[in-house]
């Protein structure tokens, strides 16, 4: 076995990839593959700086440490959703892939039998695969979430650095085998991270609350039925998609 050596650790896990047929998860890949690859070019990650482990449904990648953690994060957080935008926009739904995004560091040694090995890759599994970032991703109607290690959000998001915005960040506590844990998922807690248009023209904490005159239409109906309106019309008929997922 090899010495261990600090490395940045960047993991993606599809989201419900055992529900698709063998056809679905060969096409999946492909996918996972590309986005993943396209997402460390953006973020200046040069090949002979990288190692990859395939996990089927999952991708590990440990980061030499040259690599700046601020450029990734910010790549991560811009290029990567598009990236699967672009591609599931042209997609059937069974076809459109969702991800799970952790970032973590640590020392990981390679044994005889080109394993990976340490306790700090096995916590970044562990929040990998942990419910509050699994009921993260099924929340919210973006592509995929990142998560990444305390360490991570104290040395790099916290300070924040340039495209990166700590208090889009918030706090949770995981469960694992060795005790809970502290980790910091990206987004809103149990909602959809806001538009950067929405955060432009909200108000102010001392703002005044909206008088408001509109209509709220859910569900299946359409239209308006009597009476006489004023203001908008807002239709919502995302909630059945989002319950469907569920």
């Amino acid at each position: 076995m090899t010495d261990p050596v600090y490395r940045t650790i960047l993991l993606f896990d599809i989201e419900q990839y055992g529900s698709r047929d063998d056809v679905e998860q060969a096409f999946l890949r492909r996918v996972l593959y590309d986005v993943v690859d396209t997402t460390l070019l953006d973020a200046a990650v040069d090949e002979t700086a990288r190692l990859r482990a395939d996990r089927g449904d999952s991708v590990m990648e440990l980061i030499d440490t040259a690599v700046p953690v601020p450029a990734l994060i910010k790549t991560l957080l811009t290029e990567t959703p598009a990236l699967l935008h672009n591609k599931n926009r042209l997609l059937a739904t069974s076809a459109r892939m969702r991800l799970r995004i952790v970032l973590s560091s640590g020392y990981v040694a390679v044994d005889e039998l080109d394993g990976w090995v340490g306790s700090d890759l096995n916590h970044a599994v562990r929040l990998l695969n942990s419910d509050p970032l699994r009921d993260a991703l099924k929340q919210r109607e973006s592509d995929c979430v990142l998560c990444v290690s305390e360490g991570i959000y104290q040395g790099v998001v916290r300070h924040g650095p340039l495209g990166v915005r700590p208090e889009e960040f918030h706090r949770v506590t995981v469960g694992t085998k060795e005790g809970p844990t502290v980790a910091w998922v990206h987004g809103g807690p149990g909602s959809t991270p806001s538009s950067p248009e929405a955060a432009v023209d909200a108000p102010g904490p001392d703002a005044p609350a909206p008088q408001r005159s509109d209509v709220q239409i859910y569900g299946d109906q359409y239209g308006q039925a009597g009476g006489t309106l004023h203001g908008g019309q807002h239709f919502d008929f995302t909630g059945r998609a989002r319950d469907e997922r569920r």
